[in-house]
């Protein structure tokens, strides 16, 4: 239980929620994709710097939340490369929200061991962003809990292509005339090397689409989708979200238990039907 023994219940119904969840089948890592928030300004007749606002104090719980069940990592997808498409003034509101968060939230992420990670392409963001992204990064480096993982100007086709280029690039230095690329190699180059590939993805708003976000990592991970606005989305959604997931079975391509069982009690069954026609054949 010690996953959970920091994250009090603060109502009813997270404490019943709660007590569904099997502590020792946490995911290591959580993937988030935070849709919504101009929605969720739109239904109150706010202007959507209201939602991006609020989707900023849903994200500080989610952090707290997953550092106390001490999740491996978190990432959360905050601004893609598509994003650029956005209307000039909501764009440069994002980018001050963003700096006025690690100006805020910063020392007490520091205090509580996160290590912050940006992945993307930073240095297309503007100069004051980038160096307050370098700084905050600097300061958590020897942090040991949770990583928290911001998709910044992100794209998954872009981290690709970067992750290739880095490869060749290996190669050229090296002078290698011939170079075997496999599966580890290209994750190895992926913006995300060193971290476990991400076991649960949540996507709020209820748009059925991961949006070009990690496609090489969540091959395999499990998909949570809510018609939940992200600013709405907070410690009981998930808790929902988790206790979805450990109702599922992981099986990476392979059978279930019982599916295994299943097929070896068939394949007995057909060899016991060929030997008895071999044995007809004989006769």
């Amino acid at each position: 239980m010690k996953a959970l023994e920091s994250l009090k219940s603060a109502n009813r119904e997270e404490e019943r929620l709660l007590e569904q969840i099997e502590p020792k089948r946490l995911p290591a890592h959580i993937a988030i994709i935070m849709d919504g928030n101009g929605r969720w300004a739109q239904r109150r007749h706010l202007p959507r710097v209201a939602g991006h606002r609020a989707g900023v104090k849903a994200a500080r719980e989610i952090i707290e939340a997953c550092a106390r069940m001490k999740i491996t990592a978190l990432t959360l997808y905050a601004f893609s490369m598509e994003n650029w498409r956005r209307p000039k003034t909501e764009v440069d509101f994002l980018m001050r929200l963003l700096r006025e968060y690690l100006r805020k939230e910063l020392p007490i992420i520091h205090k509580n061991n996160i290590r912050l990670l940006v992945i993307g392409r930073p240095d297309q963001l503007p100069d004051a962003v980038s160096r307050d992204i370098e700084r905050a990064e600097q300061t958590t480096a020897r942090n040991t809990g949770m990583k928290l993982v911001v998709a910044l100007n992100y794209g998954a086709r872009a981290e690709l292509v970067d992750a290739f280029n880095r490869i060749v690039d290996r190669i050229r230095h090296n002078g290698l005339s011939s170079y075997q690329v496999d599966e580890q190699t290209v994750s190895d180059h992926l913006y995300t090397a060193g971290l476990p590939d991400p076991d649960l993805v949540i996507r709020t708003s209820g748009e059925m689409r991961v949006s070009n976000f990690l496609l090489w990592q969540i091959a395999y991970a499990e998909i949570y989708v809510t018609e939940t606005l992200w600013p709405d989305f907070n410690r009981a959604r998930l808790l929902e979200a988790l206790i979805e997931y450990q109702k599922r079975e992981r099986r990476y391509g392979g059978l279930s238990a019982g599916g295994a069982a299943e097929s070896a009690d068939k394949e007995e069954v057909e060899e016991l039907a060929a030997s008895a026609s071999r044995h007809r054949a004989r006769g």
